[in-house]
C-alpha cells in the first residue's frame, strides 16, 4: 500500500474539507491537495535520472508546501528524506551523500552541495514542475522504503532508519487506537518541525481527512499558538515538554475552548510541570515515548492517564500496536521493579539502518529493537525510563550527541582534552556543558570555543557553557568517568 492513497481517498470523500492551513487562513482543500500532489509528483518522474526508489530530501522550514512535496514523493514511487533545517551544512552535506539523495527540495537561503536537483520552494522551478501532467500514483508494496530518518548516533554519524509504508501505517492506526479519533475537519498545528515528529503526526490527520496548520511564523511562538487555536476547530497539537513549558507560563488565560489535545514526547516532562499544564490546559494532555527507529510509537501515557494524574513519572503503558520487554544483557526478561534495558518489537520497527549493516546488526535482534535505553517496568505494567542512551543530551526535545561535540572541540588548538555532558535545567529540560582541558600555555575564551562550534555544528547542539578544568575524572584505566563529572558539576 502507498501512503500516498490518502490523499485520494480523502480527496474523494471529502473534496471541499480543508486540508492544508497557513496562520488561520485556509490555504488547500482536499480536491485542491490531491491534484497538486499528482501534478508534482508528474514532475519529479519527468526530472533527468529520478526512479522509482531513489531517495529526496527536504530540507525545509516548516511551510505549506512540505506537505505536498512528502506525498508526491510517495506517489511517484520515491523515498521522502526529511531533514531538520536547523542542521549545519555539513550535515546536510552527509545525510545527501550518504542516502545518494537525487533531488532536494529546500527552503531559500539552504547552501548546499547539491546533488542532481535542487528545488528552492518558493521558486518558479517549482511552480513548473507544479504545471506538470497529473500522472498515476506508483503501486508499493508494504515493506517499500517510505521515509528515511536520519538519526545522530552514538558516534556522532547520523543513523537513516528506514521506515517502510507499513511501518508508517501501523503508527497511524496506533495514533487511533492510543491517542484520539480524528474526526474529517479537525486541525492539528505544527510548531515543531515537520522533518521529525510533527511530520509523522501529519500522517494520521492526512488519512482521517482533517486539517494540517502550519504557523505562519513556521516555527513555536506562543502567542500566535493561542491564536490558530482560536481559529481553528477541535486542535491537536505535537509539542516538546519545553514548548508545553512556555505555554503554560506564557500568561494567556484566555478560554482553550478548541483545543483537543497536547501530545508530548522527546523528553521527560517533570511531574510539576506536568501539573501547572494540567492546571492551565485541563485533562488535554498525552504524552508519548518513542524513538526514530520506532516512530512515535513504544509507550505511551494517554489523555485519561494523565488527566488522573495517574503515575506521571512514567512513560506509560505499551502502545497497541507494539511488545515492550527489559532485559539484562544476556537479553534475558527481567521482572517488576529491575532495570535494563527497553527493547520493543511490532510493525512500526524499522526494517533496518541505510547502509549500515553493522549498526542494523546492534539494533535488531531476532525482530526486537533494542533501544538502548534503561528502565523498568512497575507491576501494574507502566514503564520507568531511568537514563536515555549512556550519553544521550536531550535538549528542547532535540537529541545532542556529546561526542559530535567533543570531535569538534579537539580539533582547535589549546584543547587538550574535553568532556561534554548534558545539566538538568528548567526551560530545556537539558543542556549541554563543556568540561575543557588545555594545554600548557594555552588561552581560550569561551567566545572563542564558542565560535569554533558553530563553524561545524547546528546552533542548537554547542554547549551552554565551557568550564575549563585542570583534570578530567578518570578510571584506573585511563577512562573519563561522566558519572564524576556530573557528581562535580551538580557540586558547582
Amino acid at each position: 500500500m502507498n501512503l500516498a492513497h490518502w490523499i485520494n481517498r480523502a480527496s474523494n470523500a471529502w473534496p471541499q474539507n480543508p486540508a492544508i492551513g497557513l496562520g488561520t487562513e485556509i490555504i488547500a482543500d482536499y480536491a485542491t491537495l490531491s491534484d497538486r500532489v499528482a501534478r508534482l509528483a508528474g514532475g519529479m518522474k519527468n526530472l533527468t535520472g529520478l526512479d522509482r526508489g531513489d531517495r529526496v530530501a527536504i530540507i525545509m522550514k516548516n511551510r505549506p508546501e512540505y506537505i505536498e512535496i512528502m506525498f508526491a514523493i510517495w506517489h511517484a514511487g520515491l523515498v521522502a528524506v526529511p531533514v531538520n533545517a536547523k542542521l549545519h551544512q555539513r550535515e546536510y552535506s552527509f545525510i545527501l551523500a550518504d542516502c545518494n539523495a537525487r533531488a532536494v527540495f529546500h527552503s531559500p537561503g539552504i547552501n548546499l552541495d547539491a546533488p542532481d536537483h535542487a528545488i528552492c520552494t518558493p521558486s518558479i522551478e517549482y511552480d513548473q514542475l507544479l504545471q506538470s501532467e497529473p500522472v498515476i500514483m506508483v503501486e508499493t508494496e508494504p515493506d517499500d522504503l517510505a521515509w528515511l530518518f536520519y538519526t545522530s548516533g552514538t558516534t556522532g554519524t547520523p543513523k537513516g532508519a528506514m521506515l517502510s509504508h507499513r511501518n508508517l501505517l501501523a503508527m497511524s492506526l496506533n495514533y487511533f487506537a492510543d491517542f484520539d479519533r480524528i474526526m474529517p475537519g479537525h486541525s492539528i498545528i505544527h510548531p515543531a518541525p515537520l522533518s521529525h515528529g510533527a511530520g509523522l503526526w501529519m500522517l494520521p490527520h492526512i488519512c482521517a481527512g482533517a486539517v494540517n496548520v502550519i504557523p505562519k511564523s513556521g516555527g513555536f511562538d506562543e502567542a500566535e499558538i493561542f491564536e490558530l487555536i482560536d481559529a481553528w476547530p477541535h486542535v491537536s497539537m505535537f509539542a516538546a515538554p519545553t514548548m508545553v513549558r512556555r505555554l503554560t507560563l506564557h500568561g494567556d488565560d484566555r478560554p482553550l475552548d478548541n483545543l483537543k489535545l497536547i501530545i508530548y514526547g522527546g523528553a521527560p516532562m517533570y511531574v510539576a510541570d506536568c501539573q501547572a499544564a494540567l492546571a492551565r490546559f485541563g485533562p488535554r494532555l498525552a504524552q508519548l515515548y518513542g524513538q526514530g527507529e520506532s516512530p512515535m510509537t513504544i509507550t505511551h501515557l494517554s489523555r485519561e492517564m494523565i488527566g488522573n494524574h495517574h503515575k506521571l513519572d512514567s512513560v506509560g503503558i505499551p502502545d497497541a500496536c507494539i511488545e515492550v520487554k527489559i532485559v539484562n544483557q544476556a537479553g534475558e526478561p527481567l521482572g517488576a521493579g529491575e532495570k535494563g534495558e527497553i527493547i520493543c518489537k511490532g510493525d512500526t520497527v524499522m526494517l533496518g539502518y541505510w547502509n549500515n549493516q553493522p549498526a542494523t546488526a546492534k539494533a535488531l535482534k531476532n525482530g526486537w529493537l533494542h533501544t538502548g535505553d534503561i528502565g523498568h517496568v512497575d507491576k501494574d505494567g507502566f514503564v520507568f525510563l531511568t537514563d536515555r542512551s549512556k550519553d544521550l543530551i536531550i535538549s528542547g526535545g532535540s537529541n545532542i550527541y556529546p561526542r559530535e561535540i567533543e570531535e569538534v572541540l579537539l580539533t582547535m588548538p589549546g584543547i587538550a582534552e574535553i568532556a561534554v555532558i548534558g545539566r538538568p535545567d528548567p526551560d530545556w529540560g537539558e543542556i549541554a556543558i563543556a568540561y575543557v582541558v588545555l594545554e600548557d600555555g594555552a588561552s581560550l575564551d569561551e567566545a572563542a570555543m564558542d565560535a569554533h562550534c558553530l563553524n561545524s555544528l547546528a546552533r542548537f547542539k554547542r554547549p551552554k557553557h565551557y568550564v575549563i578544568i585542570d583534570a578530567l575524572p578518570k578510571s584506573g584505566y585511563g577512562k573519563i568517568l561522566k558519572s564524576r563529572l556530573r557528581e562535580i558539576d551538580r557540586n558547582a
